[in-house]
């Protein structure tokens, strides 16, 4: 046996003490005795009665939405830095669970993510970036756990509804297709599936989706429900025993490290499945370590998944740099290793899924908490935060706060216990993480450092002519309504073949307050005085309508609120010029040669609090007075869910 003892004084000194002796029958794998002593109490780490639960892992979301959006723009070799940072092991975060958003067409945050089936007949397992990210997640870790989670859905699911259950068979199919879809095109094995995030479960489709699952031979994808709360799907399952059975893992979202009774009474694994949504900022870091270790300690959540993975979005957007990392900036190849990634690894670097959980965890009495995990072949790692035979031990340490005394992820001298009578002295302090192992494989990756930031262009065009697939989102555009695609238009075979396409013709059935019109944004927040030019082509005769925009200043969830300075023309022959994208703020209007399936080239000028426009290079409208908003985003998009082109789009910004 292995005995150790850390004792803590008033001042949060832990004094560790260990012995060696032997355990009969179980030479293979030592048990663990550690007592952590605090003024007036004690707090034992003691496998004699046993492991307590399995651990899952740590990992991090993709999606909901759009959240590495644009991380697949990134040159190389930055893109692949900030791929190592995030899943390579013993390197970065190493993460252990890869959980993406199955697109549905709508927007789930911070932008809209395409669906695998934009209509009933139509499949495309190559459209988003999500494929590519957990290939390139497995290509790093093999044994990466992989989740999928619809949180919106293509609209023809609804058959007019906004609600995915009106067919739970057609639904269960469209689901399972995408797990199909993964492995017959991608070669990737999806490990759990979910149900529909932060949303209504219906009993009755899980159990189809069960069958379903069966039925493809897919026997070994777990379900994950519900992706919400911890009730009513906990009561749900202790009341029927078939949904009991399908239901491998109650997952539930920002629980606040506790869970519930009728949780623990189904004796199913509890996840925390989405968690963190915090700045990633010293304090969000200091926040995540608690989580880490709290979710277990106190509701024996045995994974902990973070929202999100890397904030590779514009930053304005809500909830920006919530992302472990940052890697909003393609055009200048600048990204920041955050300390989320490390406070990550003081569990990820030295756990693995399959180790056991001690049961006996718990709380410092002066503030923080400590855990020790096994793998049951004679390896420890504890870890200890302060947010509010075994001769040597590696150590680890993260000290947040002051920049001065600020250390990310260092490896202190080892502990020689053999040398030191068996024991030492920890001095602990607020703001602290250590983890104390047995293994010798934690590392510190670095590269050299990535360029400077630098702002989005002041000069940006895309003509649209590049060797992408087809179906591909164009480069540092953000959808936040409808889906912007690359398009060969085989009727021209002119100037105009190769275009952005906004390709969604029906309303999705949404997960967010999604606006009624389609918007795909660009550029720099910042931008106040510019030009926007792009020739576009409506498809829709008669009702259709399409925009470009400057100074738009919302997306991702606030998206139907958005103000601006919109320029519309429609196939009935009009313009309009609007304060906002709901077209509710008019600045002015009037007649316009236009009609549909023609070319045309619109042209948005702004400049202090005044705007003009032009129709195929002549004037429509000129010093129109536009006070509100000061700055914001470009954007181009349709006035309601409807077929539309876009091409040779340039921007010209004055800082």
């Amino acid at each position: 046996m292995a005995e150790h003892l850390l004792q803590a004084s008033r001042q949060r000194q832990v004094k560790v003490m260990t012995a060696a002796a032997g355990s009969a029958g179980q030479a293979a794998v030592p048990l663990l005795l550690c007592a952590l002593l605090a003024p007036g109490s004690a707090y034992v780490l003691d496998d004699s009665d046993g492991l307590g639960r399995e651990f899952d892992g740590i990992g991090a979301i993709s999606g909901g939405g759009a959240t590495s959006r644009l991380l697949v723009n990134y040159p190389e070799p930055y893109r692949s830095q900030i791929l190592d940072y995030l899943f390579k092991p013993n390197f970065g975060a190493s993460l252990h669970i890869l959980k993406v958003e199955i697109g549905g067409d709508g927007q789930t945050t911070d932008g809209t993510e395409p669906s695998h089936m934009h209509y009933a007949l139509d499949e495309n397992y190559f459209r988003g970036y999500e494929w590519w990210l957990m290939k390139e997640a497995k290509k790093r870790n093999p044994r990466i756990t992989l989740m999928g989670l619809p949180w919106s859905f293509p609209g023809w699911l609804g058959k007019g509804f906004n609600w995915p259950y009106v067919n739970l068979q057609l639904t269960a199919y469209y689901v399972v297709s995408w797990i199909v879809g993964a492995k017959h095109y991608h070669d990737l094995d999806i490990d759990y599936i979910g149900i529909w995030n932060e949303r209504a479960f219906d009993i009755n489709y899980i159990k189809v989706l069960r069958r379903m699952l069966d039925y493809q031979g897919l026997q070994q994808v777990k379900i994950i429900a519900s992706d919400n709360l911890w009730e009513p799907i906990s009561a749900s399952m202790l009341l029927d025993s078939e949904l009991l059975r399908v239901i491998d893992v109650i997952g539930a979202h920002y629980p606040g490290t506790h869970t519930v009774k009728d949780a623990r009474l189904t004796e199913k694994k509890l996840w925390s499945s989405e968690d963190f949504s915090t700045l990633n900022s010293d304090v969000g870091a200091g926040c995540w370590g608690r989580i880490l270790n709290q979710n277990y300690i106190n509701g024996y959540m045995t994974a902990t998944i973070a929202w999100n993975l890397v904030a590779s979005y514009y930053e304005q957007l809500p909830y920006g740099r919530c992302g472990l990392m940052t890697a909003q900036e393609p055009w200048s190849g600048h990204y920041v290793v955050e300390a989320p990634i490390w406070i990550s690894a003081h569990t990820t670097q030295f756990t693995q899924p399959g180790w056991y959980y001690l049961k006996t965890v718990g709380h410092l009495e002066k503030g923080g908490s400590y855990v020790a995990l096994t793998d049951g072949l004679g390896n420890l790692t504890i870890i200890v935060e302060t947010m509010s035979e075994i001769p040597e031990l590696q150590v680890w340490y993260t000290k947040l706060g002051k920049p001065s005394e600020r250390f990310l992820f260092k490896q202190l001298d080892s502990l020689w216990l053999l040398d030191s009578g068996g024991s030492f002295t920890l001095e602990l302090q607020e703001d602290e993480l250590f983890t104390l192992t047995t293994l010798t494989t934690g590392s510190k990756g670095s590269y050299l450092l990535p360029p400077k930031s630098q702002p989005f262009p002041c000069v940006y065009k895309d003509d649209f002519n590049v060797d992408y697939p087809f179906f591909s989102e164009a480069p540092n555009f953000a959808d936040q309504t409808g889906v912007f695609e690359y398009f060969m238009n085989i009727e021209d075979p002119g100037e105009h073949r190769f275009t952005l396409r906004q390709v969604l013709n029906q309303r999705p059935i949404t997960w967010a307050a999604d606006a009624f019109n389609t918007i795909s944004i660009i550029g720099d927040y910042k931008w106040s005085n510019l030009t926007i030019k792009c020739d576009v082509y409506l498809e829709t005769p008669e009702k259709g309508g399409v925009f470009i925009a400057g100074r738009v200043n919302k997306g991702g969830i606030l998206i139907r609120s958005a103000r601006g300075v919109f320029f519309w023309i429609f196939a009935n022959g009009t313009y309009r010029v609007t304060g906002d994208l709901a077209g509710w703020i008019i600045y002015t209007s009037g007649h316009a040669d236009v009609t549909a399936k023609k070319w045309y080239t619109l042209t948005l000028t702004i400049n202090g609090g005044f705007s003009s426009g032009a129709l195929n290079g002549k004037p429509l409208w000129k010093n129109v007075s536009v006070n509100f908003p000061k700055n914001g985003w470009a954007a181009i998009g349709t006035h309601s869910f409807e077929f539309a082109q876009f091409d040779n789009f340039h921007v010209e910004a004055i800082h």
